[in-house]
């Protein structure tokens, strides 16, 4: 163990030709499996990402939206796959309101991750659409142990949402609880819906008996979404934006997202001597939380 080092550790350097991180184990094995499979790096990404829509659902669902940014070997390319608000959404809607609503159908604009998938895997992916969803069927359909910090994040779910019986029939245990850590999580109805879009390759979900299910709950709920706002959904290739920082260009998504804070952040940071201090010193750190707090001003005030 090398005391010097900022932050000592006693792993193992390891060396590997492909490499998947994630926060769930479980999704980064999805991901590998697809490489071993003959996948590149996005049908990893992709396989993880639906995974983790299975094995940390606190974090992760079908109804998401999605952004990327994919570097080819000769350029970078961008991809928005955040869904519209549902065209009725006008401001006298939500003019009464104090904030925007956080739950509830008022809350929800069109999906845009599986879109994003279908979207992804069409222009850079090497394996079938289908073969994308294996492992996450699997885990949804055989069960997953579920992992501690997903699980108190589950416990907090359970709380906030108890009283919809509709969550309490898809997510809780018993009726009233969210899984223990290391507990066993089946999660038959969600491998179906996983299912119908690997087969479809999403249509079920904009177009189909996925999109008809979700209309008919936000009928019944007062929400405001129609057939026309998931089927004409489609996320939009964008031209990534770059700031230049000592030696190294980085990127991000322009918005509607705020990957821009980041940029802004950095360019207020190459006119301080940031450079001058210890990484992670008091100075050092006080310099970035200054940027950051400045370059979210900016972004609350010019984006949203």
């Amino acid at each position: 163990m090398d005391t010097a080092f900022p932050y000592p550790s006693r792993r193992m350097p390891v060396l590997a030709r492909n490499v998947v991180a994630t926060s769930q184990p479980l999704a980064a094995q999805a991901g590998l499996a697809a490489m071993r499979d003959g996948g590149n790096a996005v049908d990893a990404a992709l396989a993880t990402a639906i995974a983790l829509t299975v094995v940390e659902p606190t974090s992760n669902g079908i109804g998401s939206d999605a952004f990327a940014l994919i570097w080819d070997g000769s350029l970078l390319h961008g991809f928005n796959g955040s869904g519209r608000a549902p065209a009725a959404w006008t401001p006298d809607r939500f003019r009464a309101l104090e904030s925007m609503p956080t739950m509830g159908w008022e809350s929800v604009t069109v999906p845009g991750a599986v879109d994003t998938w279908v979207r992804l895997s069409e222009r850079f992916g090497k394996l079938p659409f289908e073969r994308l969803f294996r492992d996450a069927i699997r885990y949804a359909e055989d069960g997953f142990l579920v992992s501690p910090i997903t699980a108190a994040a589950w416990a907090k779910g359970v709380e906030r949402l108890k009283g919809r019986c509709d969550f309490r029939h898809a997510f809780a245990l018993d009726d009233h609880r969210g899984p223990d850590p290391g507990e066993l999580f089946r999660h038959p109805e969600q491998a179906d819906t996983l299912h119908a879009i690997a087969e479809s390759k999403g249509q079920a979900f904009y177009q189909g008996d996925l999109a008809h299910k979700m209309l008919l709950h936000s009928d019944s709920e007062g929400g405001a979404m129609t057939a026309d706002d998931l089927a004409s959904h489609a996320g939009e290739w964008v031209e990534p934006l770059s700031c230049s920082f000592e030696s190294s260009d980085l990127y991000e998504l322009p918005p509607n997202g705020q990957g821009i804070v980041a940029l802004i952040a950095l360019g207020i940071l190459r006119f301080t001597d940031l450079a001058s201090h210890r990484v992670d010193s008091p100075e050092a750190i006080h310099l970035q939380v200054e940027a950051i707090k400045l370059a979210f001003e900016v972004a609350f005030r010019e984006v949203a």
